[in-house]
């Protein structure tokens, strides 16, 4: 009989696999972190590096980002796929950090999930990797698969595997955890195995 991993285990065996799991968004301030986490959306880090490299070099602040019409950020977005959307909750987030942040990326979860295109998912990387606060665990796709395989949760959302998997690992890993599932999830434990633990070795 299939015996799975305690959370502690899981942490301690995907560290090993990948101890340099991290974001792979480039970027050098929370604002930039933002705009790319939000490109992120079904798309991959690398295409949104490839579009943010060149995005950055034009806008830095907020107000540059409204400061062209939608349809230009469109255009330098396009490739990161649903660009008319993306460039909308851009702007948008970007009219709203102006109004009600002083133009600042905020540093909390209830007022990152105001944004426009930011749900807790963007919040938790944004939180995390710009400013070291420990708020949620982001929940995507590869989580949300790999989470289930390795018994860490049976909850089939997004807010009830973030719920689990808040109380199955200490607050100061919930950032740690959510890099190593995602990377073990594109690496290993992908969408096409039909694995239910057995990538870690589980036996």
């Amino acid at each position: 009989m299939k015996k799975t991993l305690s959370p502690a285990a899981v942490l301690a065996r995907l560290s090993e696999l990948y101890p340099n799991a991290g974001c792979t968004l480039d970027w050098t301030t929370p604002l930039e972190l933002l705009v790319a986490t939000i490109l992120s959306a079904q798309c991959t880090d690398k295409r949104v590096n490839i579009v943010t490299k060149k995005l950055f070099q034009k806008y830095h602040r907020a107000e540059d980002y409204i400061a062209v019409a939608q349809t230009e950020l469109e255009h330098d977005i396009h490739s990161c796929g649903t660009f008319r959307m993306k460039a909308k909750a851009i702007q948008e987030t970007c009219r709203m950090l102006l109004r009600d942040f002083h133009g600042h990326v905020p540093r909390t979860m209830p007022e990152m999930i105001r944004l426009r295109g930011v749900g807790r998912k963007t919040a938790s990387v944004v939180l995390s990797t710009a400013y070291g606060i420990q708020e949620g665990i982001a929940v995507d796709t590869h989580v949300m698969r790999v989470s289930r395989r390795l018994g860490l949760t049976k909850a089939k959302t997004q807010a009830s595997i973030e719920k689990d998997l808040m109380k199955k690992f200490e607050r100061k890993d919930w950032a740690k955890i959510s890099h190593l599932l995602i990377f073990h999830g594109r690496n290993a434990c992908t969408a096409r195995m039909k694995c239910k633990g057995d990538c870690l070795n589980v036996v």
